[in-house]
């Protein structure tokens, strides 16, 4: 992407994730340590080490503030190549913009909520990145079939649930071709977000980039 668009799409992950605003450098060091030591004890979210859940996301949390806040120590290859706001992650990793993008998901349902059983959603829009990351990590790694059954993980795609998650729970052909943007492998599989990779290909917002040896 050119700057123009990055600082966009940055700034639009921040208003869209809201409550559960993720800092971009700390969640890509994360996601590449996942996919080098995948399913193994140094892996910051594998479902294999946990008895549920919420233990491990508990255990992501420790290590993504770890390596926010300077405290955990990781390799140097996985800290380059992503973009970096400071100032526009000082206001969206606060408690006061956390808590005002609560106030306004309050007020929207207090506005249009027509039964008292819908408030009942409120709390998914408030976790909604980690209830994610839970399922993705979990599923992903636990349930499902492998299209590529040499790769040295556990990854799975779990393809009952993966339109939920709109082609992340595609995870064994994701840990095959890391960087490889449609998610999907078999011709009966389909990634819903790659048509949409595709078109901002066309119109010059972002450029693919042709990859021919698997990333590490």
């Amino acid at each position: 992407m050119n700057k123009f668009w990055e600082k966009f799409w940055y700034i639009y992950s921040w208003i869209t994730q809201g409550t559960s605003y993720l800092n971009a450098r700390a969640y890509a060091i994360l996601h590449r340590m996942h996919h080098a030591y995948s399913d193994t004890e140094k892996d910051p979210h594998t479902p294999h080490f946990f008895k549920e859940a919420f233990s491990m996301m508990m255990y992501t949390r420790k290590v993504y503030n770890g390596v926010l806040n300077g405290t955990f120590e990781f390799e140097s290859k996985f800290d380059k190549n992503f973009p970096v706001y400071d100032k526009i992650d000082k206001i969206a990793d606060s408690w006061a913009c956390r808590l005002g993008f609560a106030a306004i998901y309050i007020i929207f349902y207090v506005c249009f909520a027509t039964e008292w059983w819908m408030f009942l959603f409120l709390p998914i829009h408030f976790l909604i990145g980690p209830i994610q990351g839970a399922v993705v990590n979990w599923a992903g790694h636990k349930y499902g079939y492998r299209n590529f059954p040499d790769e040295k993980d556990q990854s799975k795609n779990t393809l009952i649930i993966d339109f939920l998650m709109l082609g992340e729970l595609f995870q064994n052909n994701h840990h095959h071709a890391g960087a490889r943007p449609n998610f999907a492998a078999k011709w009966w599989e389909f990634d819903p977000v790659y048509p949409f990779i595709k078109l901002f290909d066309k119109v010059g917002m972002i450029k693919l980039v042709s990859i021919k040896s698997k990333p590490e």
